[in-house]
């Protein structure tokens, strides 16, 4: 492993410790393969002067819920040092006492809570305290002879056998050390854990850990190897949408599907033996509360993929059952990752970024079975002590803090046309602060830029050109594993000409992008949307569907046209549970449509004055882009659950409609 340390960078810190703290942190925090997603800690002891100006000796000790590799000195909690020290004395300490205690310690309330290891870090008679969840030593601590590998490599350290994080293993760390120096080891090694290294100068803490952890990699190149297997199995796309309907359903909620399709990923699901070396357990038990103990293991045959999630359900069931105390309540029995037979790995969250660390975790997960079997076999911990970190009440505290709230389309996946202003962009603003994951289609280039900023993925598409349009909505089931929305709301209003003075080319393109576009776009996405999650089809008409104006023929022929369309589609996609409702805005002036022109004209039409012209309904209101977007929202949830075939009047009340 590379020793980043920089001489000239230090030099900026010295004097100030917790500054050479961060330094070091975001050092090690760099490297995946000692610390991913929030794992791992450091400290520094230093001393400040309390609110009365006395001095306090203290430890500055990583926050819950902050990765080492962008952490900040308010990512660190303050502790008075004596009296966190005092508390590995006791004999007993539970976890619920044990945080309130660390709490009641804590100088700064507005601080992130300290890590649950943060004992451990007071104890050890140095400044400087690192911990990181190396790859490399945990490869060789989940292997049959790795006590012998483990004490041969690191005969310099201290090495301790696998207990509980927390209080347990800060108290079994106090036993060992205390009497003797501790600085006459490199470090401490803990089986199926972690390495921490020491010093009272930073550097030389830091280097110590890149040193033992170099150890643990030169003896795997020397000695391990990885079993490369050739897949060209190309994607289902389908299968995977299947896949996803199925967890979603498991876990009682929608979840995307990423699917990893790196050789890597793909060679690994393509083993002989992948069924039995996938289905051993975590390379770290930390990883628990991510991706559970194991993976579903699913065939390459489409049909046999939903029972064998269904199998996995049951069996999950059973280990509660087998391993279960008093008071537990069982989590949702949905797995969160999957070797899919020659295609490669899945990871299941109800956000990109859930699904992002699982995808991490099993990245390193399997490129450490690998290396753990070529060198002897691959085993971790008993299902035992993993059932005890997956429900460690400090576990599920820190992740239900990572979690999202509970959205109304969490971990759903929604497609928006003409999504580069006006009512397309409002409504990929909408689904996305209510959790989808929203992909914005336009032909304007700047969509990308639009999108970024409203929380959703802009993609520059032609909707008249359906070559575009398949292609991308099975880039948007590949990268997400599914389609549960569609927003058709592309559409042009070419001109204000009468059907005497239009042009041909007017009413052939106004027809094109309104109507047929639209048709296409249905068609390309139903048979993902017979696999979607509360599936629903929202078209965007118009008042003109039903009120037509002068000078506007092809777009009223083309708003009837498609609100004939959803009614049709309405009739065939029930039986596949796919909703379609129609909304008809009217006179939405915050769209491109209206351009400053357009609406001078349309209001001298009616002799009255632009003001006058935008709040001519019966309400008196202007109709807004976000208004529109909340009723898309609104109709595509579950609050419309039984709903289809609807058109629904946003327009502020017309008479003529009426």
């Amino acid at each position: 492993m590379k020793n980043l340390w920089n001489d000239l960078e230090a030099k900026a810190f010295i004097g100030d410790d917790l500054a050479t703290c961060v330094y070091t942190s975001c050092l090690l925090g760099t490297e995946e393969d000692l610390i991913m997603h929030g794992g791992g800690n450091t400290s520094v002891k230093s001393m400040v002067h309390d609110f009365f100006g006395r001095e306090v000796d203290v430890l500055f000790v990583k926050g819950s819920g902050w990765d080492l590799k962008n952490i900040e000195k308010s990512g660190f909690s303050v502790l008075r040092l004596e009296e966190t020290k005092l508390l590995a004395e006791l004999e007993e300490l539970n976890d619920t006492e044990m945080t309130k205690q660390l709490r009641l310690n804590m100088l700064d309330q507005a601080a992130p809570l300290p890590s649950v290891e943060a004992i451990q870090h007071a104890i050890m008679p140095a400044k400087f305290v690192d911990h990181t969840h190396s790859d490399a030593v945990l490869t060789l601590s989940n292997n049959p002879n790795g006590e012998a590998i483990i004490g041969d490599i690191y005969s310099d350290c201290l090495i301790l056998p696998y207990v509980m994080p927390g209080f347990i293993l800060s108290k079994q760390v106090y036993n060992e050390i205390k009497g003797f120096d501790i600085n006459q080891y490199k470090g401490i090694i803990l089986h199926h854990h972690g390495v921490f290294t020491y010093s009272n100068n930073a550097r030389e803490a830091y280097e110590n850990m890149i040193e033992l952890v170099t150890r643990a990699e030169s003896y795997i190149s020397e000695n391990g190897v990885v079993q490369h297997v050739e897949s060209q199995s190309e994607v289902n796309l389908l299968d995977l949408a299947r896949i996803r309907k199925s967890v979603s359903a498991s876990r009682g909620s929608a979840q995307l599907a990423m699917l990893d399709q790196s050789d890597e990923a793909k060679g690994f699901a393509s083993r002989d033996d992948i069924a039995d070396i996938a289905s051993r357990g975590p390379l770290t038990p930390d990883h628990v509360t991510r991706t559970k103990r194991i993976p579903v293991i699913l065939d390459a045959k489409p049909d046999e993929n939903v029972s064998e999630i269904q199998s996995f359900v049951n069996e999950y069931k059973a280990y509660f059952e087998r391993n279960k105390v008093d008071g537990l309540i069982m989590l949702d029995p949905a797995p969160r990752a999957a070797v899919w037979s020659s295609n490669g790995t899945i990871a299941f969250g109800s956000t990109v970024k859930e699904c992002n660390i699982i995808t991490d975790i099993a990245r390193h997960t399997r490129w450490t079975i690998q290396v753990g079997e070529s060198l002897g076999g691959w085993k971790p911990l008993s299902e035992r002590e993993i059932f005890d970190l997956e429900y460690w009440v400090l576990q599920q505290a820190k992740l239900a803090n990572d979690e999202g709230k509970d959205n109304a389309h969490q971990g759903k996946i929604a497609i928006v046309t003409g999504a580069a202003g006006g009512i397309g962009c409002a409504t990929c603003e909408v689904l996305a602060a209510e959790g989808a994951v929203v992909i914005g289609l336009d032909i304007d280039p700047d969509v990308k830029n639009v999108l970024k900023e409203v929380g959703g993925t802009g993609m520059i598409c032609d909707v008249t050109d359906d070559n575009q349009v398949h292609k991308i909505i099975d880039e948007v089931v590949a990268i997400y594993g599914g389609l549960d929305i569609l927003v058709c709301n592309a559409g042009t209003f070419l001109s204000g000409e009468s059907i005497e003075e239009m042009t041909n080319k007017i009413w052939d393109n106004t027809i094109s992008i309104n109507l047929t576009a639209t048709c296409r776009i249905i068609k390309n996405a139903i048979p993902y949307l017979k696999f979607g999650v509360g599936a629903s089809i929202i078209v965007i008409g118009s008042r003109n569907y039903a009120a037509p104006g002068a000078g506007a023929s092809a777009y009223s022929v083309s708003k009837a046209g498609v609100t004939q369309l959803a009614r049709v589609a309405a009739l065939e996609l029930a039986p596949d549970g796919i909703r379609v409702n129609v909304i008809h805005p009217d006179a939405v002036f915050d769209t491109k449509l209206w351009t400053k022109k357009a609406l001078q004209k349309s209001a001298k039409r009616y002799n009255m004055t632009v003001d006058e012209y935008k709040n001519k309904n019966l309400l008196g209101v202007e109709v807004k882009s976000q208004k529109v977007g909340e009723m898309v929202s609104a109709l595509s949830s579950d609050l419309f659950y039984a709903t289809t075939g609807a058109q629904i009047p946003i327009d502020g009340g017309n008479d003529r409609v009426i």
